[in-house]
C-alpha cells in the first residue's frame, strides 16, 4: 500500500518576541498568572513590513523542508496549507506559496479546520498519494493569529502566537510513513471558538500589527474540558488502531494550545512528559502551526530516529479534532 513519508521538515517564526511582561502592559495579568494557567511565557508576534504575512511565513517553513528533503520545488504536486488567517480572503495561501516556490505544477489550496489544519491537510495530501495523483506533496501549518487577537481580553491574548511548519511527503511502498489520520468533527460545540465580526484595538506597543475586520471568542472552561476529552478519545483510537500501546510511542507531538491540556492528555494515555514535545512556552498558541512547528524542532534537535513511532493529536475551533500514527523514517 503506498503511503506518504515524510523526508523533510521545517519552520519559522517571527521576530519579534511578546514577552508576558510585556502584556502586563496592556492588560492586568501577570508573568505568574499567565504561566500558571498555560505554561506560556513568551510569543512570536509578525509585523507588518518585515515579509511576515502569513504567505510569507508559509513560504520560508517550506523552503527549509525542501532544502532538508533535497526536493526541488518544481518536483511538487500538490500543497496544501491549513490556516484560519490567510493573507486575504482569496486567493488562497497555498497559491501565494506556489507562486513564490515557483511550484508551477504543484495543485495548491488551503484547508480551514482551526487549530486542526495542518492534520487536516495532511491527510488531504497523503490520501493524494495512496490513491496515485500525487508523488510528491508540501503540507504547511501558518498563522497569524495576532491579527485576529483581542488585545482587551486578557484570556484569550495572553495564548496567541504567530509562525508556521511545513513537511513534505513522498510516495512510499514500504511499511512506515504515515500509518493512518483519524480526524473528527462535531459543529455543535461551534460556539466555544469562532471569530466575531469586529476590529479590535491594537494597543500602542503593538501597533505594527496588521488586522483583521473579525477577532477570536473563546469560552475557555468548556472548551478545556471538550479539548482533554476529545485529544484523548481520538489518540487512543489510532493506537488501538495500529495495536499499539502508549509504551509504543517514542514522542508524542500534541497542538500547543496549553500546557494544562497536554499534561492532562499526557495523563490519560500514560505517556510520561518526557516523551511529549512541547513548545508552548516559547511560542504560544499558533494555531495549525503549532504541530509542524514542534515536529520540526524535534527532527532537527535529533529527537526522532528511523522506526520511531510519532504520535500527533490535535484539536481546534469547528470544533475539530484528530490524530495520527507516524513510522519515521530518516
Amino acid at each position: 500500500m503506498i503511503k506518504g513519508r515524510i523526508v523533510g521538515t521545517g519552520s519559522t517564526t517571527p521576530k519579534r518576541i511578546l514577552t508576558n511582561q510585556d502584556l502586563a502592559t496592556i492588560v492586568d495579568t501577570t508573568d505568574e498568572w499567565i504561566m500558571r494557567r498555560t505554561g506560556i511565557k513568551e510569543r512570536r508576534i509578525s509585523s507588518e513590513g518585515q515579509s511576515e504575512n502569513t504567505s510569507d511565513l508559509a513560504t520560508k517553513a517550506s523552503l527549509r523542508a525542501l532544502e532538508m528533503a533535497g526536493i526541488s520545488a518544481e518536483d511538487l504536486d500538490l500543497i496544501v496549507i491549513g490556516t484560519v488567517t490567510p493573507d486575504r480572503q482569496f486567493p488562497s495561501v497555498a497559491c501565494f506559496v506556489q507562486k513564490a516556490l515557483k511550484a508551477s505544477k504543484a495543485v495548491a489550496f488551503d484547508v480551514s479546520a482551526g487549530c486542526s489544519g495542518f492534520l487536516y491537510a495532511m491527510s488531504v495530501a497523503d490520501n493524494a498519494i495512496a490513491t496515485g495523483n500525487c508523488q510528491n506533496a508540501l503540507v504547511v501549518g501558518a498563522e497569524r493569529l495576532s491579527s485576529v487577537t483581542n488585545w482587551e481580553d486578557r484570556s484569550t491574548c495572553v495564548l496567541l502566537g504567530d509562525g508556521a511548519g511545513a513537511v513534505i511527503l513522498t510516495a512510499n511502498a514500504v511499511n512506515d510513513g504515515i500509518l493512518s489520520t483519524h480526524l473528527q468533527s462535531d459543529g455543535s460545540f461551534w460556539n466555544l471558538l469562532y471569530s466575531t465580526d469586529g476590529t479590535a484595538k491594537i494597543p500602542e506597543i503593538l501597533n505594527t500589527i496588521e488586522g483583521k475586520p473579525f477577532y477570536l471568542k473563546m469560552e475557555g472552561n468548556r472548551l478545556f474540558r471538550k479539548a482533554v476529552e476529545c485529544l484523548s478519545d481520538i489518540a487512543g483510537k489510532v493506537l488501538e488502531h495500529h495495536n499499539l500501546s502508549s509504551a509504543d510511542i517514542t514522542l508524542m507531538v500534541p497542538h500547543q494550545a496549553n500546557l494544562r491540556i497536554i499534561k492532562a492528555v499526557a495523563e490519560r494515555l500514560s505517556i510520561p512528559m518526557d516523551r511529549v514535545y512541547t513548545n508552548i512556552q516559547k511560542y504560544g498558541n499558533t494555531s495549525s502551526a503549532t504541530i509542524p512547528i514542534a515536529l520540526d524542532e524535534a527532527n532537527r534537535e535529533g529527537m526522532l530516529k528511523p522506526g520511531d513511532f510519532v504520535l500527533l493529536v490535535t484539536f481546534g475551533a469547528g470544533l475539530t479534532w484528530g490524530a495520527s500514527i507516524v513510522k519515521w523514517s530518516f
